[in-house]
C-alpha cells in the first residue's frame, strides 16, 4: 500500500510539475488537460446552444431561416469567445501576460486569414440578406446548379452531373450571381426554330403551340407563346417561349423533348426545316 501511495504521489507531483512558463503563468500537465477538456466541452455546449436557438426558440417565430441561422452562429461564436476567456482565467493563466503574444500572433494570423475572414463575413451577409438560399437554382463563376448547403465559409452547389462544388462565400458578394429562382421557381426558356419560306406562319405557330401545351413540363399559365422574329437568309425564324417549374434545373432535357416533338410534328404536317442555302457563281475569264 505504501508503495502504491508513493507511486500515486509521484504521478500527481509530475502532473503538477511546470512544463513551461509564459509570462507570469506556468503550464503544467493538469493545466493542459483542463484546457483541452474544458475547450471541448465549451465547443459542444456552444453547438448545442446554436441548435436550440435556431431550431427551437427562433423556429416558432416568423423570422426567415437565414436570419435564424446567422443569429445562432453569432451567438455560438460569442459564447466560444467569452467561454474561452473564462477557461483561461479559471486555469490560473494571467491574460495580461499573454496580451503581447496574442497581439503579435493576431497580426500574423490576420494577414494569413484575410480570405477566411472575408468568406466568414460574406457568409453572414448571405444568411441575413438572402440573395441565395438552399434549393435555389443559381449560376456563379461559370458553375450552375442547386444550392444544397450554406455554411459560414462556403456554399455547396450540386450540379446536374451530381457533382458537389464548394464555392467560397465571397464570390457571391463580389461577382455577378444569376439566381433562377430568387422570387419564384417559374422560369421562361426561348427556343429558336427556322422553317422554309414556303410555309404558312400561322400554321407554324399553331403547331408549335400545340407541342408546347401537350408537354406536361410546360406551364399553362403563363401561357406559351410564339414570336415571328426574323426573315433570315434561308428561313423564317420563330421563337417558342415556354414557362416551366419542373425543368428549372434541367433546361436541356425540356429542350430535347420539345425539339424531338417539333421534328416529328413538322414531318407529319409537311412543314420543311430548310438547310442553309448559298448561291455560288463561277466566272470564267476569257
Amino acid at each position: 500500500m505504501d508503495a502504491f501511495a508513493g507511486l500515486a504521489r509521484k504521478i500527481i507531483e509530475s502532473f503538477k510539475m511546470p512544463l513551461f512558463d509564459m509570462g507570469d503563468s506556468s503550464f503544467t500537465v493538469l493545466t493542459l488537460l483542463y484546457l483541452i477538456l474544458a475547450t471541448l466541452l465549451l465547443v459542444f455546449l456552444a453547438s448545442k446552444l446554436n441548435k436550440i436557438v435556431t431550431e427551437r426558440l427562433l423556429a416558432k417565430s416568423k423570422i426567415d431561416y437565414g436570419v435564424r441561422a446567422a443569429t445562432g452562429s453569432i451567438i455560438k461564436y460569442a459564447v466560444l469567445t467569452i467561454g474561452f476567456i473564462v477557461i483561461l482565467q479559471t486555469a490560473g493563466i494571467n491574460l495580461s501576460s499573454l496580451a503581447i503574444l496574442f497581439g503579435a500572433l493576431g497580426i500574423g494570423i490576420g494577414f494569413g486569414l484575410q480570405n477566411v475572414i472575408n468568406n466568414f463575413v460574406s457568409g453572414l451577409i448571405i444568411l441575413f440578406e438572402r440573395p441565395i438560399k438552399v434549393g435555389d437554382r443559381i449560376e456563379v463563376a461559370g458553375v450552375a446548379g442547386d444550392v444544397t448547403d450554406i455554411s459560414m465559409r462556403a456554399t455547396t452547389i450540386l450540379t446536374n452531373d451530381n457533382i458537389s462544388i464548394i464555392v467560397p462565400n465571397s464570390q457571391f458578394i463580389s461577382e455577378v450571381v444569376i439566381n433562377w429562382s430568387h422570387t419564384d421557381r417559374s422560369v421562361r426558356f426561348n427556343y429558336p426554330i427556322g422553317v422554309s419560306y414556303k410555309e404558312d406562319p400561322e400554321v407554324v405557330k399553331k403547331v408549335l403551340l400545340e407541342i408546347a401545351y401537350d408537354n406536361p413540363g410546360v406551364l399553362k399559365n403563363p401561357k406559351p407563346d410564339v414570336l415571328f422574329t426574323q426573315y433570315a437568309d434561308s428561313s423564317m425564324m420563330f421563337n417558342l417561349r415556354v414557362w416551366t417549374r419542373e425543368y428549372i434545373n434541367r433546361p436541356g432535357v425540356l429542350k430535347s423533348q420539345l425539339y424531338y416533338e417539333i421534328s416529328r410534328r413538322f414531318r407529319k404536317a409537311g412543314i420543311e426545316i430548310p438547310f442553309p442555302q448559298r448561291d455560288v457563281h463561277i466566272k470564267h475569264d476569257k
